[in-house]
Formats: structure tokens, sequence, C-alpha cells
């Protein structure tokens, strides 16, 4: 791919997701104005949150090989992902998947993982969420054609 007509420059996979993730966060406010990163921790990554009832949450946790960052709003439960953790991965009702971590402000932390990042792997999350669920994951549906 190439940069700006007559530049003759060319743009890599790193500059054009971060300029997707520059653009995104300019449209929502940015993470750091809807996610509170907690003390020590960075998000490199720009941060999205899977949101699920909170009758489901304890029911994820165990069959995650690793938790991140996890807030509660008394209804929900708020998994923070890594940005673009949506692409092409369409997550199960009565998942919501939200750009930005827009966390409601009654959402407090529960689940601070050790370490610097607050990321929840999205494709366990994912998985975890389709067996609690009872959801095929996409992958395994058939194709129509």
């Amino acid at each position: 791919m190439t940069g700006a007509p007559g530049s003759g420059q060319s743009l890599g996979l790193d500059t054009l997701v971060r300029l997707k993730r520059d653009r995104r966060s300019s449209l929502t406010g940015g993470a750091g104005g809807s996610f509170p990163v907690p003390e020590g921790m960075t998000a490199p990554l720009g941060c999205d949150a899977v949101a699920v009832p909170a009758r489901l949450g304890p029911l994820v946790v165990p069959r995650l090989p690793r938790v991140g960052c996890v807030y509660a709003d008394g209804t929900h439960w708020w998994w923070i992902v890594p940005s673009d953790s949506d692409d092409a991965l369409p997550w199960p009702a009565p998942a919501r998947y939200s750009p930005g971590a827009p966390l409601p402000g009654t959402a407090r932390l529960i689940h601070r993982p050790e370490g610097t990042l607050p990321y929840t792997p999205p494709i366990p999350l994912y998985l975890a969420l389709c067996r609690v669920t009872g959801t095929t994951p996409e992958w395994y549906r058939p194709l129509s054609a």
C-alpha cells in the first residue's frame, strides 16, 4: 500500500492499525476519557470492552487462562480487551461489544491482573462466552452458498 498520492511512501500494517485506532479514538472521545486504566498499567493496544450480564461473569472466569481488568456496575461485568477485538468476530448475545470501552460511571474495578496490561485475551473470552451462552463459535457454522 502506498502513502499519500505522489509521496512515494509505503504504509506498513502497524501504521495502518495505528491510524485506525487514532481515528476510532478521536470519534469515541478516546479510551483515556472512558476507560480508567488502573495505576501502574498501560494500554498500548487501546481498549474496548465486552459487557455481559452479571449472572454470566462468574461462569466465564474459570474458563479463562488469564483474566484482565474486569469492571462491574451491578447489572453487567465489563471485560477489557484490546481495540479491534471485534474484527471478524461476532460476539454472542447477550454480550455487547463496546469500542473505546465506554464504562458507565457506576462501574467499579472488581478484578485487576498482575502485571501492567489490563487485557483479557479476546479469543478465550469469546470461546468462554460461546460456551456459557450455548452459542456455536462463528467459524464452526456451516457456510451458505
